[in-house]
């Protein structure tokens, strides 16, 4: 800068350190008076909005974070990106043979569906994955990346949705063994599995808020390290993962149906087997995943100022 340039604390232009620039460029002065008038920096207090002109120019960056999770989880591995395809085919094994033939909880399906339980199964499994994997990696991730936080900045909200996003490539794979499975049992698609896209669109948006969320109350509250796997089994529990929603009594349904999964895995199964869709469940569940999404990317933004000095 020319050391003849006047700065005057007249214009405020906000970094995203979470202080406030305040300067203005005059006519040229003395170098005397340029050392006489102050540079100042004030901290801005109050909830911050999303810049998102910073997301979009930062946009490479997201795409190097999500490449670099995805290699990274599978470094060193004997079957490499095979897992995204043989996780969800082991658990529909598991869960086929001891809550669909010991526990008989396909006896509680239509036909149509208890004759292809692994199918039914499957469906709930891929964006259940996705939510879960959410909670669980994107709740860690900050703390995970806390030598990146303490350096360098960059628009931290990458930082869980690179590994949501990640996980949406595992979706991506494992919808081509879910094609095979359905071929294998005879379930044919019908016009309602244009609902897909959307429904998946449905579980990246609640995923991202509870990553948002999680990640940084971890940061905050360390005790979340132990909250987070307990929370996946009971959220899975409560999600008709292995069970029809229909088993929730109908004036409890739309209770129920504030849990995001429930419509979406409804909604997943509805789509792959052609049957009519729950209209007030998925609505009731699209709301919940859009205020859960809004919930953490707000309280993100409410504590982010503080993650350098607490990673």
């Amino acid at each position: 800068m020319n050391p003849g340039t006047l700065l005057e604390p007249t214009t405020t232009v906000t970094a995203e350190s979470g202080l406030d620039v305040a300067f203005n460029i005059a006519p040229p002065a003395t170098e005397t008076e340029f050392e006489a008038q102050p540079l100042v920096l004030e901290k801005r207090s109050g909830w911050r909005p999303v810049n998102v002109r910073e997301l979009w120019r930062f946009r490479e960056l997201m795409y190097f974070l999500v490449w670099r999770d995805v290699k990274v989880r599978y470094k060193q591995t004997v079957l490499g990106v095979a897992w995204a395809v043989l996780v969800p085919v082991f658990s529909v094994a598991i869960f086929t043979v001891i809550f669909g033939n010991f526990a008989g909880l396909k006896n509680l399906l239509p036909p149509q569906m208890a004759a292809a339980y692994p199918v039914y199964v499957y469906a709930a499994i891929l964006p259940w994955l996705l939510f879960s994997n959410a909670i669980s990696l994107g709740g860690m991730s900050l703390l995970n990346q806390q030598q990146l936080l303490t350096k360098v900045y960059f628009p931290r909200l990458f930082v869980p949705a690179a590994v949501v996003t990640g996980g949406v490539i595992d979706l991506a794979i494992s919808l081509v063994v879910f094609g095979c499975l359905m071929g294998l049992y005879g379930v044919a698609p019908s016009a309602a599995i244009l609902w897909l896209p959307a429904l998946t669109l449905l579980a990246y948006v609640a995923s991202l808020g509870a990553a948002f969320l999680l990640s940084s109350l971890t940061v905050a509250y360390r005790d979340f390290r132990f909250v987070i796997p307990f929370l996946v089994q009971v959220w899975q529990y409560v999600s008709p993962v292995l069970y029809p929603a229909s088993i929730v009594p109908s004036r409890y349904r739309l209770i129920y149906a504030l849990n995001p999964m429930t419509g979406i895995i409804e909604g997943f199964r509805s789509a792959v087997f052609g049957t009519p869709v729950d209209l007030p469940l998925i609505g009731v569940s699209t709301l919940s995943s859009i205020a859960l999404f809004a919930l953490g990317i707000a309280w993100f933004r409410r504590t982010e100022r503080r993650f350098a000095d607490i990673a």
